[in-house]
C-alpha cells in the first residue's frame, strides 16, 4: 500500500518540491493511485495523479476537506460512465447539496449527475462500513469532532494503517485500529499548542499530550506522523510533540511516498 499526504503549497526558488517543513493548509490523502481520502487539494494535483482517481472518501464537511473537490470532479470528468464515486456520509451529502453544489457557489454537481455522463457517483456510507476498493479495504469510524466527521482504517494487502485528520479525544477508531494484528502506523492530527488547549477543547481537535493519549490507546507501539498542524504555532507544537518522546513518532511530510509495509 501506498500513502501519500498530497501537497498543498506553492515553494518558490526551491529545487525540491516539497520538503518536511513545508505547511499544510488543506488535507488530501492519496492512497495507491485509484483512492483518495478528502478533497482538500486533489483538485490542484497534476492532472496525470487526478485522472487515476476513482474513489473519493470524504471524512467531513469542513472547507480544508472539500475545497478542491469541485475543480476535481470538473478536471476529470469523461464523456461516459467512468465518473468518479464519492463516498461520504448522508450529513456531508446533504451539506455538499446545501451549501456547495447549489447553483450558487457551484453549478449542481450531484443533480447533473443524475444523467448521463454524470459528473460523480455518489455513495452515502455508514459508520463501520468496510468498502473494497482496488487493492485495499476502507472502513470509515466515526470520530469526535464538532461537526459529524469519520476517521478511517485501511487494509492493505498485507499492512493496516489508521488515518484521523481531524478529531479530538476518541475511542472507537483506537479499538478498530489495535483490532488489525498488522496495523504499520497511524496519521493523526495534531492542531494546537499546550498554550492553546481552550480552544483545542473547543474545536475539538488535539494538543500534544492528547495526541500522545490518543496513540497509547492503540496498546503497542507503531509508527505515528503528526499532521493538520496549524501554520502559526507549527513549531510550537512540533517542539511539544517531540518532547512527549512516543516510540515511532514523525511530522507528517507532503508529498513523502510512504509505503506499508515498509520496506
Amino acid at each position: 500500500m501506498r500513502f501519500q499526504l498530497l501537497p498543498s503549497t506553492f515553494r518558490v526558488a526551491s529545487p525540491e518540491p516539497t520538503s518536511p517543513a513545508d505547511p499544510q493548509f488543506l488535507t488530501s490523502f492519496l492512497v495507491d493511485d485509484e483512492v483518495v481520502i478528502d478533497a482538500g487539494s486533489i483538485g490542484f494535483a497534476p492532472l496525470e495523479i487526478q485522472r487515476r482517481v476513482r474513489h473519493l472518501f470524504l471524512s467531513h464537511s469542513h472547507m480544508d476537506h472539500v475545497a478542491s473537490l469541485p475543480l476535481f470532479l470538473e478536471n476529470v470528468y469523461t464523456f461516459d460512465d467512468e465518473a468518479v464515486t464519492v463516498y461520504a456520509s448522508r450529513d456531508v451529502i446533504e451539506c455538499l447539496e446545501t451549501h456547495l453544489f447549489n447553483d450558487r457557489i457551484w453549478p449542481d454537481f450531484i443533480a447533473l449527475s443524475a444523467a448521463a455522463p454524470p459528473f460523480l457517483h455518489v455513495r452515502v456510507v455508514a459508520d463501520g462500513e468496510a468498502i473494497a476498493v482496488g487493492e485495499v479495504t476502507v472502513t470509515p469510524i466515526r470520530v469526535d469532532h464538532v461537526v459529524e466527521t469519520f476517521g478511517f482504517v485501511i487494509d492493505g494487502p498485507e499492512a493496516s494503517i489508521a488515518v484521523a485528520s481531524d478529531t479530538g479525544p476518541t475511542e472507537q477508531l483506537w479499538r478498530v485500529a489495535a483490532s488489525r494484528p498488522h496495523l504499520e502506523a497511524v496519521f493523526l492530527e495534531c492542531s494546537f499548542p499546550e498554550s492553546m488547549r481552550w480552544l483545542a477543547d473547543e474545536a475539538q481537535h488535539l494538543t500534544p499530550a492528547k495526541y500522545a493519549a490518543e496513540i497509547r490507546k492503540i496498546g503497542r507501539p507503531v509508527k505515528n506522523y503528526a499532521l493538520h498542524i496549524k501554520p502559526g504555532t507549527r513549531d510550537e507544537v512540533i517542539a511539544e510533540l517531540e518532547a512527549e518522546a512516543l516510540p515511532g513518532f514523525e511530522v507528517g511530510e507532503p508529498g513523502r511516498d510512504y509505503r506499508f509495509p515498509a520496506r
